[in-house]
């Protein structure tokens, strides 16, 4: 295989165009678009920092000096990974684009990407990266291209004539979280339907959830702290938080032991003094966002109300205590890196959560506080957009916190074709 990766004409970087400028042969875009492939499936896998030049290599029955003939380290791989969803998802973009309303481009959008995902599915098409981790690899060339993706996207919703700006920035925010996320769901999903589940999740997207004619309710208060007091120690709680906030800034790998110590400003001897491993403490973290979302919906459910109430004052609380910064959820995004050992019994619990919130759904549509929707797809909007307040400070500078529920909470509830909330 070394011999494949020689440099010459025929296996070659690049051969003289008219002009006398090198231009790369087929044979080299060929085996760099597979490479790039490769590596996308990688770090959807394990994440940036989890990827190795080693185990693209393996893919694709290469030794890793093959790869680096292509590309100089991993870092150089990865933005170009990123680089060819962002150009991938401007092409989709562009096939709503042209639609007169709002509506007419979300829908569009939506249906390109699934028709994509479709393609991929037989062969047709490469994957698009998730960009779940995109900050850890801290490319210029990277964050640049994603920002100018983040105002293609933004160019889907109303014009600033229609939405402040805060209230355009905090829905496309929504948006590419919930694009990014359906790569965890979709597999429920039967190739054959993803027509049907296109249409459900732009009408649920752009329309709402809440039954035609129904006011937005009076969201309860709710108190998301034990009742019986702490669930870990003081020492315990700091390095809950620690990991958390380092796992939702640069993903799993980032979050390494050092690192979490670091930010504390202990050794790693106290890190191993109140924690057995990493991923004993990575767990935790886990453990700790569920509880705290089964608090929020049993706390909801205590408080009562149409079935619209209940969903709507626990996810409000849910979003309020991620975007307060006080003791951050974990990103659930964040399991798409961790060891795979790990993943299945932690996806079970997310899962479970996403059924609790199906459930809450059917009890809205039976009371008529929520329009009859596909509660699947629903609930995994609603997860996905918890999970992405996480990051929405990034998107919202200057937005007040108590402010989160009219510019991104009502719009998951309403549609992000909804005027703004007042």
């Amino acid at each position: 295989m070394v011999g494949d990766m020689g440099m010459t004409v025929d296996a070659g970087a690049s051969s003289k165009s008219q002009n006398g400028e090198r231009q790369p042969t087929r044979r080299y875009e060929a085996k760099r678009n597979a490479i790039v492939c490769s590596a996308v499936a990688e770090m959807n896998r394990k994440g940036v920092r989890g990827m190795t030049l080693g185990d693209v290599a393996a893919r694709l029955d290469l030794v890793p000096t093959g790869v680096i003939y292509y590309f100089r380290n991993k870092e150089e791989l990865a933005a170009a990974a990123f680089l060819r969803g962002v150009e991938a998802y401007e092409g989709l973009i562009s096939a709503g684009a042209g639609g007169a309303t709002d509506v007419e481009r979300l829908s569009a959008f939506i249906h390109a990407w699934f028709d994509h995902a479709r393609r991929v599915d037989l062969g047709e098409a490469d994957a698009l990266p998730v960009f779940n981790d995109v900050r850890a690899l801290n490319s210029e060339a990277v964050n640049t291209a994603y920002v100018e993706m983040f105002r293609s996207f933004r160019g889907l919703l109303a014009g600033a004539d229609v939405l402040p700006r805060l209230d355009r920035n905090a829905r496309t925010h929504l948006l590419l979280s919930e694009m990014f996320w359906i790569v965890a769901w979709q597999h429920q999903t039967e190739v054959a339907d993803y027509p049907r589940t296109a249409d459900r999740m732009a009408g649920i997207l752009t329309h709402g959830i809440v039954a035609r004619g129904t006011a937005w309710p009076a969201l309860k208060p709710l108190c998301l702290t034990r009742e019986d007091g702490p669930s870990a120690s003081a020492s315990s709680e700091l390095f809950l938080r620690a990991a958390t906030c380092l796992i939702n800034e640069e993903g799993y790998h980032g979050a390494s032991v050092e690192r979490i110590s670091a930010r504390l400003n202990v050794s790693k001897g106290a890190f191993y003094h109140h924690n057995e491993t990493k991923d004993d403490l990575v767990v935790a973290c886990f453990q700790r966002t569920f509880e705290i979302m089964w608090r929020a919906i049993h706390a909801a459910e205590r408080a009562g109300g149409s079935g619209l109430e209940v969903l709507a004052s626990a996810v409000a609380a849910l979003i309020e205590h991620q975007v307060s910064g006080e003791a951050p959820l974990l990103r659930t995004s964040a399991l798409t890196a961790v060891p795979e050992v790990l993943r299945p019994p932690l996806m079970q619990r997310f899962n479970r959560l996403s059924y609790r919130f199906a459930s809450i759904l059917c009890d809205g549509i039976a009371d008529g506080s929520i329009a009859p929707v596909d509660v699947n797809v629903a609930s995994q909007i609603i997860s996905t957009a918890i999970n992405a307040a996480a990051e929405l400070h990034y998107w919202t500078p200057g937005m007040a916190p108590e402010t989160v529920v009219q510019h991104y909470v009502r719009p998951l509830f309403e549609g992000l074709a909804s005027p703004a909330a007042g």
